[in-house]
């Protein structure tokens, strides 16, 4: 019985692409669920689980996102500075007036892998709060989600 070599894609076989998703009016786990798979490179027949196979991509109008039921009110996001009483909690009406960009990238970021990949993986994402995006040298495709 012949055995079949399991395909590892070398460096040369990479080739990464930027898609361009506008999340006006998506909500904001099926956004981030999508993006973090074209992120991790799961889309394509190459894919390798401790490879970073995917794409680049860039969200613009993250203000504009909505979420279900009463998150806007309820969700909260954390900081802690490591001084006593150093604990600083933000809820989600609050990130998205301030940092809408930081919402998308918080909600992605957590659906990566830990450690080395997971990091250089979420480089490849590009937030911005409007429509415009400094991304246009790299010719990014525009991406129905």
């Amino acid at each position: 019985m012949a055995k079949t070599k399991t395909y590892i894609p070398k460096k040369e076989d990479l080739h990464q692409k930027w898609f361009l998703v506008d999340a006006n009016g998506q909500v904001l786990g099926r956004l981030a669920t999508k993006v973090a798979s074209i992120l991790r490179g799961k889309h394509k027949a190459i894919f390798t689980p401790h490879m970073d196979t995917g794409d680049g991509v860039v969200v613009i109008n993250a203000e504009k996102i909505i979420v279900t039921g009463k998150k806007l009110k309820t969700k909260t996001y954390k900081r802690f500075s490591g001084y006593p009483g150093g604990l600083h909690t933000r809820t989600l009406e609050e990130m998205l007036k301030t940092k809408p960009e930081e919402v998308i990238v918080h909600a992605v970021k957590g659906m990566l892998p830990k450690g080395p990949l997971g990091r250089d993986t979420i480089k490849k994402l590009k937030v911005y709060a409007g429509d415009k995006h400094e991304q246009q040298a790299q010719k990014p495709e525009v991406m129905k989600i």
